[in-house]
């Protein structure tokens, strides 16, 4: 059984490549030696995580994560080459790495295991190396394999790909935990063997969301790369930059505006956060940003939510369950002009939706 996080079903997830990458299944399996075909499911569970990772991470950005951006490629047209799609090779090729390492570390390949190589050598004062650490070379290695494969160009979009394929498996790495067990007398702690294991794959987004935040514009030709001059200062401008760093060509469009060519849908329609306890500053502020700061007001909507509740297990063998009812608010951009013609903020919704 592969390791998908939450996403079940390796088989049907190679399908997710039409839609949502540049990778077909065709041109998906056919990269790296064939004996690497038993790792294609996990590759795709992991491109899979990796979307989907990115949709949590811009839930609440203009931007969040679109399908129809998400086509990075094209046979009529260029590729855009922006932030955004900077953090999609960087987000995706670190999910294909992270399952692929998950994976060796669940006994799923029979020829990987735990990372093993520093077993016995000191690492710091009072803690060895030992335990079993998680194969992160093993994942590295197979994902660049299928990854980095895709990017047959020598132009400065292959380049600005490959460099962020890399900051995603830099994050992987940089972003792993030290686990230690204490040996001595009584539990005294004299010594310590420590091994490395991978995070929650969510501390791997956040850490390339920051990168993205923080991305660096390459000012280069966007066609670069048609003589052998122009593609070694290519090479010299992208071996300067930290391997850890997102780049980008392009600046990025207005997402607060719909665009139907980009795939682009724009913030009216969008729901956004209000109120809650447990609302992160970024999200209190989303209603601002989605809305106010692209022109449009915020409606507010009452719905009513209907879910299974108090559920009980009744032998032999069924599970029933209560129908609860709870009133919601819910905020949504839409034109001032239409909030204006409706009187103020909306009038009341009850709106029903089932909830597993």
């Amino acid at each position: 059984m592969f390791w998908m996080g939450s996403y079940p079903g390796t088989l049907f997830l190679v399908s997710f490549f039409h839609f949502s990458y540049p990778w077909s299944v065709n041109n998906f399996l056919m990269t790296g030696p064939k004996a690497y075909l038993i790792y294609s499911s996990s590759v795709a569970a992991g491109a899979q995580s990796g979307i989907e990772e990115c949709k949590f991470q811009f839930a609440w950005d203009r931007w969040n994560c679109p399908e129809r951006a998400l086509q990075l490629s094209s046979h009529g047209g260029l590729r855009s080459a922006n932030r955004e799609t900077a953090f999609v090779h960087a987000i995706s090729s670190a999910g294909v790495m992270y399952t692929l390492t998950r994976n060796c570390s669940l006994g799923d390949f029979d020829n990987c295991g735990c990372d093993d190589s520093r077993n016995g050598q000191l690492g710091g004062q009072g803690w060895l190396w030992g335990g079993c650490s998680d194969n992160v070379g093993f994942g590295e290695a197979i994902s660049k394999q299928f990854v980095d494969a895709l990017e047959t160009g020598q132009d400065a979009r292959a380049a600005m790909n490959l460099h962020n394929n890399e900051a995603g498996r830099k994050a992987v790495k940089g972003t792993m935990k030290r686990t230690c067990k204490c040996h001595g007398v009584s539990g005294s702690c004299t010594t310590q063997t420590c091994w490395l294991q991978l995070p929650e794959f969510r501390e791997v987004g956040t850490y390339l969301k920051e990168k993205y935040h923080k991305g660096l514009k390459v000012d280069l030709l966007q066609g670069a790369g048609n003589s052998a001059a122009s593609r070694g200062a290519i090479a010299e401008t992208f071996s300067s930059i930290s391997k850890k760093e997102l780049v980008h060509l392009e600046d990025s469009p207005d997402y607060c505006l719909e665009n139907k060519t980009l795939g682009l849908l724009g913030t009216e329609g969008r729901e956004c956060l209000k109120r809650g306890k447990a609302l992160s500053k970024w999200e209190k502020r989303s209603c601002q940003r989605l809305c106010g700061d692209c022109g449009l007001a915020v409606e507010e909507r009452r719905a009513e939510m209907v879910s299974s509740c108090n559920c009980k297990f009744h032998w032999c063998c069924a599970v029933r369950c209560e129908q609860c009812r709870k009133r919601v608010t819910k905020y949504y951009c839409v034109r001032k002009e239409k909030r204006e013609r409706g009187g103020g903020s909306a009038a009341s919704r009850k709106l029903k939706r089932k909830q597993p």
